[in-house]
């Protein structure tokens, strides 16, 4: 039996090896024994699951262990996205949710998500305290239930996550002037739980969609892992300019990020992404509030902030640090480099549906195609171009990287100067010129990530090429 740690969002395995059956009934007994210590059992608790292999089985296993524990399972009926499940929690005032997903890692993964009863990613402190009660279930055992029993009492609850949520987009999103805007949009759902809802939610109107990847294949053929980066969305690069199509929206595999190609079927990057919708909150909407950025997502949101005059936020990686400071603050929106924004008024988490909506309104409301964005963005706070490299290595070299890393003598990467380095999550150099690259080890896959964001391609890649160098990887 493995040891289980929620890292960066939940606890995530290889099916069969590390994610099984046995080890899915401790996290929920470790889930419902959290649950009653915080005195919240009696509110009930959503159980979902996305597309992967045996999700659905693996969340009945969570729910029947939910239930023999006597708490109230709203268990859904089919896939869905993660942001759809989080919905619910709000809606029906329950105490949390499980979620059977391992949300962008390659096919022979799947993991479990927990979230509290705000909907956001669990705080530290509370993964910290699901990992005491796993622990504990594991030397005390897990109560059950069977299904049709628990189904029988009143304990587990059907229901269609979809319905409520849907409806919060209407709320969110002026549906009606998107349906009538002409515009033809491709969407790739990466065979994940978002596939048809962007379908679903356009259609009766002048809008076109094309939806690739829709149905379920838990082995994501044709792409190295449900991820909507530029490498894995070569099908919807092509697709957007043969169609003519305005713009291509991807989702990952739980569909709480978003990707976004140009109509000329280019990529453009999660950074600019996150820095135009933060601009559609702000002069489209003329909204107000914080921005909140994990340390790899773009500097624009410092430009955007001073421009508009509203406080930045930085954290480490991860929703689970963004969401707190969403809450204390107020904030207007919350976003990171991977891919996953959350809006104000909603609930303060990810979501790639309804930012591929708003995406949408930014272009219907300032009549600019996305690569006319990314031109007006940079005339208002200047060039910025990223990219990132996840490198693979042998266990065993961990340390002798790590000691590399976090030696104190790096003057210099790519020829320009080093102005000052952070250690909010691994290793951010601050370079003369506004440039800058980070390095961190994931927190869900045995990979290293290198980041950087620099006034040109050029000077990215040179950067990038300068870290596999000084951390002995090429």
């Amino acid at each position: 039996m493995s040891e289980i740690h929620f890292g960066t969002d939940g606890w995530r395995g290889v099916i069969a090896r590390d994610f099984t059956f046995a080890n899915v009934a401790l996290c929920a007994q470790g889930v419902a024994s959290y649950l009653r210590r915080e005195g919240t059992a009696a509110r009930g608790i959503v159980v979902g699951y996305d597309t992967r292999f045996a999700s659905e089985d693996f969340a009945a296993t969570a729910a029947e262990v939910l239930a023999g524990n006597g708490i109230k399972v709203y268990l859904s009926d089919r896939a869905a996205p993660t942001p759809v499940v989080g919905y619910n929690i709000v809606c029906r005032g329950a105490a949390g949710a499980v979620i059977i997903t391992a949300s962008h890692n390659p096919g022979q993964w799947n993991g479990f998500k927990y979230r509290p009863e705000y909907a956001g990613s669990a705080a530290p402190e509370v993964t910290s305290a699901l990992e005491e009660e796993v622990g504990l279930a594991e030397s005390q055992g897990v109560s059950s239930l069977p299904l049709d029993e628990a189904r029988q009492r009143r304990l587990v609850e059907e229901i269609d996550p979809a319905l409520p949520y849907l409806e919060q987009l209407s709320r969110l999103v002026d549906l009606p002037r998107l349906r009538q805007y002409h515009f033809r949009v491709a969407v790739d759902a990466m065979f994940g739980a978002g596939a048809g809802y962007l379908p679903r939610v356009l259609a009766g109107g002048a809008t076109e969609v094309t939806e690739i990847n829709g149905e379920r294949n838990p082995a994501f053929p044709g792409m190295h892992n449900p991820e909507p980066i530029a490498r894995n969305l070569t099908r919807l690069s092509r697709l957007v300019p043969e169609q003519g199509a305005h713009v291509g929206l991807a989702m990952d595999g739980d569909a709480d990020r978003l990707g976004v190609v140009d109509e000329r079927g280019g990529f453009v990057t999660p950074l600019q992404v996150y820095a135009l919708l933060a601009y559609y909150m702000l002069e489209v909407r003329g909204e107000r509030g914080a921005l909140v950025k994990s340390i790899t997502a773009t500097s624009m949101i410092h430009r955007l902030g001073e421009r508009y005059g509203v406080p930045v936020f930085e954290t480490p990686v991860g929703f689970k640090h963004i969401c707190p400071i969403m809450l204390r603050e107020n904030a207007l929106m919350g976003g990171e480099e991977s891919g996953g924004y959350a809006i104000r008024g909603h609930i303060p988490e990810r979501d790639g549906v309804l930012c591929g909506l708003l995406f949408l309104d930014l272009m219907r409301s300032t009549e600019k195609t996305p690569t006319q964005l990314v031109e007006h963005l940079y005339s208002l706070v200047g060039p910025h171009y990223y990219d990132r490299r996840d490198v693979a290595f042998p266990p065993e070299r961990r340390r002798e990287i790590e000691g590399r890393l976090l030696r104190g003598d790096v003057s210099s990467l790519g020829g320009i100067p080093v102005r000052d380095v952070d250690e909010i999550d691994g290793r951010r150099f601050h370079l003369d010129g506004g440039a800058w690259l980070a390095v961190r080890f994931s927190g869900t896959e045995p990979l290293l990530r290198i980041y950087a964001e620099a006034e040109s391609e050029q000077v990215v890649r040179r950067l990038l090429d300068a870290a596999e160098e000084f951390l002995g990887l090429r």
